[in-house]
């Protein structure tokens, strides 16, 4: 069965909110198993052994945290160059407009190209002026919206994993949402 992991980072609890969300998301599409868990818990064999990875930090300065780049770092020789194929996204907070979250998207974004993961967004809106062409996205403590972005954000996680693992070869992601933009 293919496998959707959630590794994130907080200090407020807000990335959490967020992580347990996606993993929602991701829960509900069948015949994925997913993992969540914080950047403490995580080792490479996490990243290694995974079809699709959804990673969330705080925003530190427009980067991720320190902590995950550590995780990144430490386990470039078990993981890195050998998930070709898997799937990766991300998920951000900040403490304020203007505080880094689409930085600190693309920072995650581009360790997961470097490890060899391919890497989306969502053309979708989860409400009027909410989107996650980066991944999904929350200032402060997130919202209904914010939360509802992060649960398509792993609902089309696990329709991609499953859309490109073998055994969901049948499987074709949803194309057909209605949009709510504004």
């Amino acid at each position: 069965m293919p496998v959707v992991t959630v590794i994130y980072d907080t200090r407020s609890g807000h990335t959490r909110m967020m992580a347990e969300a996606v993993a929602e998301g991701a829960r509900a599409v069948t015949g994925v198993k997913v993992k969540i868990m914080q950047v403490e818990e995580a080792t490479g064999q996490d990243i290694l052994e995974t079809e699709g990875l959804i990673v969330g930090s705080p925003a530190h300065c427009g980067l991720l945290s320190w902590r995950l780049k550590k995780l990144f770092d430490d386990n470039a020789d078990t993981a890195w160059g050998k998930v070709k194929g898997h799937i990766g996204a991300a998920f951000a907070s900040s403490g304020g407009l203007g505080g880094g979250n689409e930085m600190t998207l693309w920072s995650i974004l581009n360790i997961l190209l470097n490890y060899g993961f391919l890497v989306f967004g969502l053309p979708e809106y989860a409400a009027p002026g909410v989107t996650a062409h980066y991944g999904a996205a929350a200032v402060g403590k997130p919202g209904a919206n914010e939360i509802e972005s992060c649960r398509l954000l792993g609902l089309r996680m696990a329709e991609f994993v499953l859309w490109m693992h073998p055994s969901g070869a049948d499987v074709k992601p949803l194309t057909q949402q209605k949009s709510p933009r504004a």
